[in-house]
């Protein structure tokens, strides 16, 4: 079972009437930066939450075994911390592709935390909610660190996905117990 929401995505958000385009990365794109970009700068999105809600067809896991891979619920009150990226419109043909199973580009505001500049910036935030097919929805984050421990897809091992998650997460400075709880299950 794949989304494939690459089409839905193209049509979401006209990217050139944009004067700058800010993307906002809180999973794998903290870590796994395979696109070019002007600058980076850490930041963090208020009134959202990471969770290990979204499965993962086509990445970390596959059809018969759909690993867990990230996505946000909104949370008031919450900030997600991960890292933004200034980019050219170009570099989401391959982002669409990459967040193609069950992801939708939305906008949102970010703040930026650089040392050199804090300001808030207008980007997209790739979300995948409740509405597509390959959402896998709450569970105890003990079953949550089960299942990731037991999928692997063509991306790699599902573990190493979380792994790579809460080091980058440390690196930042920012506190997640979400994946800090998963990954210390998963390390059991």
């Amino acid at each position: 079972m794949s989304v494939n929401t690459i089409e839905q995505n193209q049509q979401r958000q006209a990217l050139h009437d944009y004067d700058e385009i800010w993307l906002f990365g809180y999973g794998s794109l903290i870590y796994k930066v395979d696109f070019a970009f002007i600058q980076q700068s850490p930041g963090f999105i208020s009134g959202w939450q990471r969770r290990f809600w979204q499965g993962s067809h086509d990445h970390r896991g596959t059809l018969e075994q759909p690993g867990r891979v990230v996505t946000l619920i909104p949370a008031a009150g919450m900030h997600c911390f991960g890292m933004a990226y200034q980019v050219t419109a170009d570099v989401f043909e391959h982002l669409d592709h990459r967040e193609k199973n069950g992801y939708l580009r939305h906008e949102v505001v970010i703040t930026l935390t650089d040392k050199k500049q804090s300001r808030e910036v207008l980007g997209l935030i790739y979300i995948a909610d409740e509405s597509n097919e390959a959402y896998l929805g709450p569970a105890s984050e003990r079953e949550i660190a089960e299942h990731i421990a037991n999928s692997s897809g063509p991306s790699g091992e599902n573990s190493e996905y979380l792994l790579s998650l809460a080091k980058s997460l440390r690196e930042l400075g920012a506190v997640d117990d979400h994946v800090f709880n998963i990954e210390r299950y998963l390390r059991k």
